[in-house]
């Protein structure tokens, strides 16, 4: 995981293409300029401490998804894991990998009490992303969250203080 780079805006056009991203995913980039926009406000949002989004890449090669906490509540003690992955790194682990990271830093380093992880009930690829990475199945939310096709029940998954060792 690191930073965003602006060198990274084809990874994102290159997500926002992609039919799984844009299944599951709302308002995906679509320009170089859309890109670029987007990894500008990445790094607006985490200087405003309300968002953190990393580019998941192995060292010296392009980025293949991204994973962050989004909606964080410093106050309330909580933030919501989220990540995309293009089509060449899905199955091998790599997102699983960056969920615990980003989990474990978050709880570990960075003071949230509580993360929550949502998908659509008709995406079981992230409820074993969810669960491989130590979160527990809460519960579903009933139309909780427009997708391209309608309004979709959510799977809510948490993971707390304490559930991660360092």
């Amino acid at each position: 995981m690191r930073p965003w780079r602006i060198s990274d805006a084809d990874a994102l056009v290159a997500a926002g293409q992609d039919p799984g991203v844009r299944q599951w995913n709302r308002l995906p980039v679509e320009t170089p300029e859309d890109a670029r926009r987007r990894i500008e406000r990445m790094h607006e949002h985490r200087r405003a401490e309300v968002r953190a989004t990393w580019a998941i890449a192995r060292p010296g090669e392009e980025a293949v998804g991204l994973i962050g906490w989004g909606d964080i509540d410093l106050n309330g003690g909580s933030a919501e894991v989220v990540y995309r992955l293009l089509p060449a790194a899905r199955g091998a682990g790599v997102v699983v990998e960056a969920t615990r990271r980003v989990s474990e830093r978050a709880l570990n380093d960075r003071g949230p009490h509580r993360l929550r992880l949502c998908h659509s009930v008709s995406d079981p690829a992230s409820c074993r992303v969810a669960e491989k990475a130590g979160y527990s199945l809460e519960g579903t939310m009933r139309s909780a969250l427009p997708h391209a096709d309608g309004w979709h029940d959510e799977h809510l998954h948490a993971l707390v203080q304490g559930d991660v060792r360092s």
